[in-house]
């Protein structure tokens, strides 16, 4: 069993983020499962939780390759502090608001970005500056919604929501956006010396914070008291 006590807050807000994005209540009430293509990442989580059950393999959808790593285990006072905060069975697209500490929010988001995720970089046509941006994936409306105006509040930025209908899906995708200023607010804050995190992300989050700034609050995507720069992480209490 997950012993809470025994686990460092921001370590297990990450892995709550984590398993909201790439985790599963099934409806026995009782058993849950994490997923990472990253097995090492996948070990270090099954560490930091206390767990003892093995890490196994499976396919995605309707692929008949196992090329993600898989953890199952079974853990009722888990399971049931998950619902009480917002997680649900067949969360996919029904999800909605998440009770989330605020101080411990950018951990949480961490474990979103490293799960449903991406910080890409490119670099301009026309004026041949690098761009950045983080995109947020989710088929949940009410909770990309709720995740998109949270980050706004606080970490005072703007981003942008979008939704697509892929061809042949049925349901549309909600893709949260945040440009290169926005980018850099949230991921000197979620990307912190020391945090719990996917390597190859953390390693993207610098580059990306490296980056030299071309434009100056374009499209007033900060607000009055947003900074960027050093990794300092914001003082949200």
């Amino acid at each position: 069993m997950i012993d809470r006590e025994k686990i460092p807050p921001a370590h297990f807000w990450y892995i709550i983020g984590y398993i909201v994005t790439d985790g599963n209540l099934s409806k026995d009430g009782r058993h849950l499962n994490i997923t990472s293509k990253d097995r090492p990442h996948l070990r270090l989580m099954k560490r930091v939780l206390g767990l003892t059950s093995k890490i196994g393999r499976k396919a995605r959808e309707k692929s008949k390759k196992k090329l993600y790593s898989q953890i199952q285990f079974s853990d009722v006072r888990f399971y049931k502090y998950l619902l009480t905060i917002g997680l649900t069975p067949k969360k996919s697209l029904t999800l909605k608001e998440i009770e989330v500490p605020n101080r411990y929010f950018p951990d949480f988001l961490r474990g979103i970005i490293d799960g449903d995720g991406s910080i890409s970089t490119w670099v301009h046509k026309s004026n041949k500056h690098r761009q950045w941006s983080l995109r947020i994936v989710s088929a949940a409306p009410i909770f990309s919604e709720w995740l998109k105006n949270r980050i706004e509040i606080l970490f005072d930025i703007k981003g942008k929501l979008y939704r697509h209908k892929y061809k042949g899906k049925k349901n549309f995708i909600n893709i949260i956006k945040f440009g290169k200023l926005a980018a850099k607010i949230i991921i000197k804050n979620a990307y912190y010396n020391g945090s719990l995190s996917l390597n190859r992300k953390h390693r993207k989050s610098l580059r990306c914070l490296q980056d030299e700034n071309r434009m100056i609050n374009y499209g007033k995507v900060l607000g009055p008291g947003a900074v960027i720069g050093s990794q300092t992480r914001l003082k949200i209490e």
